[in-house]
């Protein structure tokens, strides 16, 4: 690729999708990967959250949720992992969606479930689309290289570099099996 063209990708957040992977900032440290690349306003808060400065460097778990889900009390679980893993580099981004029609029409009361009745303190963002061409865009990043959720409580693994390595079902267990498998082998 000709530098100039590099450049032009770079300045248009296509850098790391055109190298297979994020690029690489001046001091040799990894950049934020394109898939990042976007803020998001917190759950019930007007505040929005440089997706970037969360997960730069991270090993990232991306969840869809909704709190009127038979898998709801994934949540527990969820943040089991994140307390276990987040000084190892690990950080979990939860997408409350109403795509499967199980998520609450207020976010105070989606707030509440996550931080209330699961005490969640891994990032959550704002209720936003996670299926379809209205997905937010994180999620459709994550539905072009993995595939979309087909419920809620799918769970993506992003490496420190961007890349998705696994998409899992609702069905698979935060704690003890191979989800948290997986987590442990990327954060080495």
């Amino acid at each position: 690729m000709s530098p100039l063209r590099f450049i032009l990708a770079c300045a248009l957040g296509l850098g790391s999708l055109l190298l297979g992977g994020p690029a690489r900032a001046a001091d040799g440290e990894a950049a934020c990967p394109a898939l990042f690349q976007h803020e998001a306003r917190k759950l019930h808060s007007k505040e929005d959250v440089d997706l970037c400065a969360l997960t730069t460097g991270k090993v990232v778990l991306v969840v869809n949720t909704a709190s009127q889900c038979g898998f709801t009390p994934q949540f527990k679980g969820l943040e089991a992992l994140y307390k276990t893993y987040r000084d190892q580099g690990l950080v979990v981004l939860g997408f409350p969606s109403d795509a499967f029609r199980q998520e609450l029409d207020d976010e105070g009361a989606t707030a509440k479930v996550c931080y209330v009745n699961y005490g969640v303190t891994f990032p959550m963002m704002a209720t936003s689309p996670v299926r379809g061409p209205d997905a937010n865009p994180v999620f459709q990043a994550l539905n072009r290289a993995a595939g979309e959720p087909e419920w809620n409580f799918n769970k993506y693994l992003v490496n420190r570099d961007g890349e998705v390595l696994r998409h899992f079902p609702s069905s698979a267990k935060p704690r003890g099996g191979e989800l948290e498998a997986a987590v442990q082998a990327a954060l080495r």
